[in-house]
């Protein structure tokens, strides 16, 4: 099949996810998914009366992308699709796999490692340069017997270089904002080296670009023989995300795939760092920091994870927050949409961001009292906007305060007793969301339900009923 066939094909394939009005992809949005797919997941031409009638792998492949990235299997290119395809990733392509994988066990056959930096990116002073790429290493040899050793001259295990488009391995760059760096499996030859794409913005830290530590982290792994992951959190997974880098620590699929082919650490009075730990959405205790809608999704965050569901019937899916707005923080205390001005506002301690869709919104964040709350308030419990009432409401502690949206104040005679206006509700609220016309207001691991207009107490349900395993 032409290229051009293959165009066409994915242009049928195009579909609306959102329940609000979206542009659909452009022409340069297909030819962009081509090549995606091509580079990263095998997509080959197609021929014969398969492709012909426009169905085949191209369908296939897309759907093998969104397995991967754990989005909606829909085989088309829908928004999230296309959003995904565009963050800043690793070169080395993808394998379906569930958690870690490895190049065929591919590894390094001693624990001492040699490794060269060849030439340095103007980006970056060299002493920043030098301190990035053995932190990164560093972070591999705290959990595994691998020692490493610079060296500069000759030829080492390693060698890391900063290049740009076609650069002798057949493997070019893309220019600025696409594919980060690449690296290869231990080997002879060019096994082991990580390639660093000059057009890029490397930093020492996230203020002017893309932190050198976090992208070198990532790419050593593969020269040490890991291949990617498709659990999101995971250093291993392909899409870059930033960091805190003064709580950065692997995650357990990392140290459990480096150890697969390193073995543990031996060193007395060196333990494994432990890995942060990854909510269980089935857990019956698990508290949610917040949940709210979202163009007709519904969303539940805890810790740095949030989980989607697209509809009253699906599994809810998980990402990093950051994977989905990587400006905003993690751990955060409330969030709610407004509808009519589709925004949703997420709340942290004294600030307030807003998104629109998977944009942030332009003067945020901004703080607690810009929204007419007290100075005193120092951070919000939960909050939900009642489109019934066009009230928004922000619970704190055993109070809670009503902010009117037409006229832009606080309604007068509040903050009232949580129990004044929801009779029955004793607790802390911990999150409250409104859906299809009832409150639900969450404390802990239970989830208390509410008449929207009367104030009525409906039911008391557990977690299960929004978040099925």
């Amino acid at each position: 099949m032409k290229t051009v066939n293959l165009l066409l094909l994915l242009v049928n394939l195009a579909t609306m996810v959102y329940s609000l009005p979206i542009l659909e992809p452009t022409k340069e949005d297909f030819t962009f998914a081509e090549t995606y797919l091509k580079r990263f997941f095998n997509l080959t031409e197609e021929t014969g009366p398969t492709a012909r009638r426009g169905l085949g792998q191209s369908s296939t492949k897309v759907r093998e992308m969104q397995k991967f990235f754990g989005l909606k299997m829909t085989g088309t290119l829908d928004g999230d699709t296309m959003t995904m395809m565009k963050k800043p990733r690793c070169g080395v392509p993808d394998v379906q796999v569930r958690h870690f994988s490895t190049f065929n066990n591919l590894r390094w056959k001693t624990s001492q490692i040699t490794y060269r930096i060849e030439n340095y990116t103007p980006d970056m002073t060299v002493a920043e340069v030098d301190q990035s790429i053995e932190r990164a290493l560093q972070v591999w040899a705290k959990v595994t017997p691998l020692r490493f050793t610079r060296i500069y001259r000759g030829t080492a295990d390693i060698m890391i270089s900063f290049r740009t488009g076609e650069h002798g391995d057949f493997n070019p760059f893309d220019g600025p904002n696409g594919i980060l760096a690449h690296a290869y499996a231990p080997g002879t030859g060019i096994g082991g080296d990580a390639h660093f794409d000059d057009d890029e913005r490397f930093a020492f830290s996230s203020s002017r670009g893309f932190v050198l530590f976090l992208v070198a982290a990532h790419e050593f792994g593969h020269s040490l023989g890991l291949s990617h992951s498709n659990v999101r959190g995971a250093l291993m997974f392909p899409n870059y995300s930033y960091t805190d880098l003064r709580t950065f620590s692997l995650s357990r699929d990392d140290v459990t795939g480096i150890q697969y082919l390193y073995g543990p650490n031996p060193k007395p009075g060196n333990p494994d760092p432990t890995p942060p730990s990854t909510p269980d959405v089935c857990d019956p205790a698990l508290v949610l920091d917040a949940v709210t809608t979202l163009r007709g999704e519904q969303m539940f965050f805890k810790d740095r994870f949030v989980w989607r569901r697209f509809s009253q019937n699906s599994q809810p899916e998980r990402n990093l927050i950051k994977y989905i707005w990587p400006n905003l923080p993690n751990n955060i205390d409330a969030a709610f949409e407004n509808v009519l001005s589709d925004r949703v506002f997420i709340f942290k301690d004294r600030k307030v961001w807003a998104v629109s869709g998977f944009e942030m919104v332009p003067g945020y964040p901004r703080y607690l009292n810009d929204l007419g709350l007290p100075r005193m308030v120092k951070k919000v419990d939960a909050a939900l906007h009642n489109q019934a009432i066009k009230k928004t409401l922000f619970f704190v502690g055993d109070y809670y305060y009503s902010y009117n949206e037409e006229n832009k104040r606080m309604d007068k005679g509040f903050p009232k007793r949580v129990d004044e206006g929801f009779p029955g509700m004793t607790s802390k609220v911990t999150a409250a969301v409104q859906v299809q016309g009832y409150i639900y207001l969450f404390s802990g691991s239970r989830v208390y339900k509410y008449s929207s207009w009367t104030r009525r107490q409906l039911g008391v349900l557990g977690n299960n009923h929004f978040l099925p395993c």
